[in-house]
């Protein structure tokens, strides 16, 4: 008798063409990884003989191959009629007799006595999960299958689902011949994620293709509601060396909406087998996971990786009942992991205009042209080649039109969802998550989809300019100094990472404050005494954390642990708060905390800040986040700038406060740069780097102080220039007296990212490193090359 059914313990990598990707790898896991720490339930699979058997124990077999061989897929009317048609005859045909009985013997091994045991029936077909082609949501999986004649018919719902609309086209489009496709159906045992959390994570970013963390997404009950779309999810990076080095590894976190999860059924058959239900509005507001999982899941991820020697996607499920995790599908990454990391590809908006919409950004890239608003699958014929796809959630069986698409947008949806995962791979900007585009945009409208902006994609009004630059890493020449870049943004870091480059000369903190915190620390630490409408503001902004106080420590360290694996292990500057009262004010809750000035950019800014007794607790919250990153999390490649320096006994007190926070110069390997923007940190040079460790030149402030000017002023714009004579005769002093003092010399303000000229004047005045904007940074290492060469 041939053998239909084989036990995942039998099984390993090299039988994909036995029972499909899935089923192989599982049993891979199975065999090889369980002593690592990897939880796999059991379980057993039909072989691609059963599949191919059944069909000619029912003449299926060339009939089927009649239909689609006369189908013309970019039909897409034809397309569902013969899919619809071919799905029918699989589903109303019988099992061949020896099939169903091993099914049968199988499944009262498995269950042990309980006849009602709840599996998964997951596809598994024999060309997929390969790294070429990732088959992505193409078949079906049924969960909360109870009772073995129940089994019986999903064995055939899945087998059916080989000819999907979705996995049909996808074959065409991808070259595979439907013939030499085989499906296996799995049969294992159901993780109760029903009433703990589910979902899908990938040992690399998604977007950027950064290498050194695992990327994770969660929501409550069964893990197809993440896979579909269907919710918001959490999210989690994990740095994968910290990790490693059982340091705190959790580099961000975001919650999500997580408004419905999937349960149990009151039925145990296909397709009844499950429900969708609200989440209570507590659970909501809280994180699916605790740390601990979130990095217990990492470390399964970073052994199946290791296992399979290259980049996975992973679908995981926790245990309500048990409080265990597992992992119930692994597969290899297959559009990061085989792009050409030689060459760079950047859009660039070139220019801006009013925000109609925002949601979670897949794929870094730019798609304007009409809005085509379309509700469901049957109107798919609407969309046209180059119209922006707007729908509440897609999913792969939408996948013949996802690419006529300039780019889609959905309500629903996370960045690890199919969709997401096949407008990656058909290199079409999506932006999802957006709660109500469908409501927004008009069909008709023109619009501009960029995802080229950070984790926060932006759907503008009207057709805007873009450009895209391209250029190859092995083309970028030598230069007898850094070139460092300023980053502000933790959403693009990964992304930044992947320039050309030799660390940060400038990371932010006000941006980190200004984008992921957004209230006034004042605010927070007293959030007691704040009105209850504040309150309730506040509540919705630390939702997932367990103070207020505790919020805005961690989402620093979120900011600044990010920037620093993203460019570790070079250096990473990041320089204190330097918001000035105006813009604290602006912060929720920050107008009860800040003073009145005239000229806010010449009063209550940096180092005056950190000194003064209003200010100084704050400060501390600066403080802890830092120590924090650096001892604890092991960063050391993090250094700290201060600000806006006006006497040398601020300095000195400053970095007497530094030091009682934790921050003292020369502790593991700390570095304490000054900002060097005022005239008199150039004039008193010598007398300031007795407090520091070198100079940041700020050449945006040094030039409106030397001339006078208020470089937000319009009317006398056309005299701000950074290579005036004056502001250059500063900057020589400042990088001559570095230089004489063998300490550390850079320049982060806008002018070298403006004026090449003036980044190659810098450089042959000995300067050690120039810091760019991101967007200036090959124009400007090209040119500096060109004219160094001379």
């Amino acid at each position: 008798m041939a053998e239909y059914v084989v036990w995942f313990e039998r099984l390993g990598k090299g039988d994909v063409e036995t029972v499909g990707g899935k089923n192989a790898s599982l049993g891979e896991m199975i065999s090889n990884l369980a002593a690592a720490g990897v939880s796999v339930p059991g379980g057993f699979a039909t072989t691609a003989e059963a599949y191919r058997d059944f069909l000619n124990h029912n003449d299926l077999t060339r009939k089927i191959n009649d239909a689609l061989d006369k189908l013309d897929v970019n039909d897409v009317v034809a397309l569902a009629e013969t899919g619809a048609e071919i799905r029918r005859w699989v589903v109303e045909a019988p099992l061949q007799p020896e099939l169903e009985q091993q099914i049968r013997d199988a499944f009262a091994q498995i269950s042990e006595g309980n006849a009602d045991l709840a599996v998964a029936v997951r596809s598994s077909a024999t060309a997929e999960d390969l790294p070429d082609a990732s088959f992505a949501g193409q078949q079906e999986t049924f969960l909360n299958i109870r009772g073995v004649d129940n089994v019986l018919v999903a064995v055939k719902e899945v087998f059916a689902s080989l000819f999907n609309d979705r996995a049909i086209s996808y074959r065409v489009h991808q070259g595979f011949e439907h013939a030499g496709v085989a499906l296996s159906a799995g049969i294992q045992r159901m993780v109760r994620s029903e009433t703990g959390a589910a979902g899908v994570m990938f040992t690399l970013d998604t977007e950027s293709g950064f290498r050194d963390v695992v990327f994770i997404t969660s929501s409550y009950g069964l893990g197809e509601m993440v896979v579909q779309g269907a919710v918001n999810p959490d999210e989690f990076y994990v740095h994968k060396k910290t990790l490693l080095n059982k340091r705190p590894s959790i580099l961000r976190r975001t919650i999500g909406s997580k408004l419905q999860k999937m349960i149990y059924g009151s039925e145990a058959s296909a397709g009844k087998s499950v429900q969708v239900v609200e989440v209570e509005r507590d659970e909501r507001y809280r994180f699916s996971l605790t740390d601990a999982q979130v990095e217990d899941l990492a470390r399964q991820a970073i052994e199946i990786e290791k296992h399979y020697g290259g980049p996975m996607d992973i679908e995981w499920a926790l245990d309500g009942d048990d409080g265990k995790l597992y992992i119930v599908q692994a597969r290899p990454e297959t559009v990061k992991s085989r792009s050409d990391v030689s060459v760079m590809e950047r859009y660039n908006l070139k220019q801006r205009g009013k925000v109609l919409v925002e949601g979670r950004a897949i794929g870094q890239r730019i798609g304007a042209g009409p809005v085509r608003v379309v509700s469901s699958i049957k109107e798919m014929e609407k969309v046209q080649d180059g119209d922006v796809l707007v729908t509440d959630m897609t999913d792969p069986d939408w996948e013949p039109v996802m690419k006529r698409a300039a780019a889609i947008i959905t309500n629903r949806g996370g960045r690890t969802c199919h969709a997401a995962i096949i407008a990656r791979e058909l290199g079409v900007p999506a932006i999802v998550g957006c709660g109500d585009a469908t409501e927004i945009l008009q069909d008709g409208q023109l619009v501009t989809a960029s995802c080229a902006e950070g984790d926060t994609g932006k759907i503008y009004e009207g057709q805007l300019d873009f450009e895209i630059q391209r250029n190859s890493i092995e083309s970028m020449p030598k230069l007898p100094f850094k070139i460092m870049m300023n980053v502000g943004n933790p959403d693009r870091a990964f992304d930044f990472a992947t320039l050309p480059n030799q660390g940060v000369g400038l990371a932010r903190l006000e941006f980190i404050i200004n984008r992921m915190i957004g209230v006034h620390p004042k605010a927070l630490l007293n959030y007691d005494s704040q009105s209850r409408d504040l309150q309730q503001t506040i509540d919705k902004r630390i939702a997932g954390y367990t103070s207020p106080v505790d919020f805005y420590i961690e989402k620093l360290v979120e900011g600044i642990s990010t920037l620093a694996a993203a460019f570790h292990p070079e250096k990473v500057i990041v320089r204190m708060s330097d918001f000035k009262s105006n813009e604290y004010a602006n912060l929720i809750g920050g107008k009860h905390y800040e003073p009145e000035e005239e000229n806010p950019m010449l009063g209550f800014r940096g180092a005056s800040r950190y000194v003064s007794e209003n200010f100084r607790d704050c400060f501390e919250l600066e403080c802890r986040a830092l120590k924090k990153v650096r001892d604890e999390m092991g960063f050391t490649n993090v250094e700290v700038m201060v600000p806006f320096v006006r006497t040398v006994g601020e300095a000195e007190t400053v970095i007497e406060l530094l030091s009682k926070n934790g921050l003292k110069r020369g502790d593991n390997g700390l570095r304490i740069i000054m900002m060097c923007e005022l005239p008199t940190n150039a004039l008193l040079a010598d007398d300031f780097l007795q407090h520091f460790d070198g100079f940041s030149i700020g050449s945006n402030d040094l030039t409106q102080l030397t001339l006078g000017l208020d470089r937000d002023s319009g009317i006398v714009s056309h005299l701000f220039d950074e290579r005036d004579p004056a502001v250059k005769k500063l900057l020589s002093m400042a990088i001559q007296a570095c230089n004489d003092a063998g300490k550390y010399i850079g320049i982060c303000g806008q002018g070298p990212s403006d004026h090449p000229d003036l980044a190659k004047w810098l450089m042959e005045q000995g300067i050690s490193s120039v810091s760019l904007n991101p967007d200036s940074v090959l124009g400007t290492w090209f040119y500096l090359a060109e004219k160094h060469g001379k």
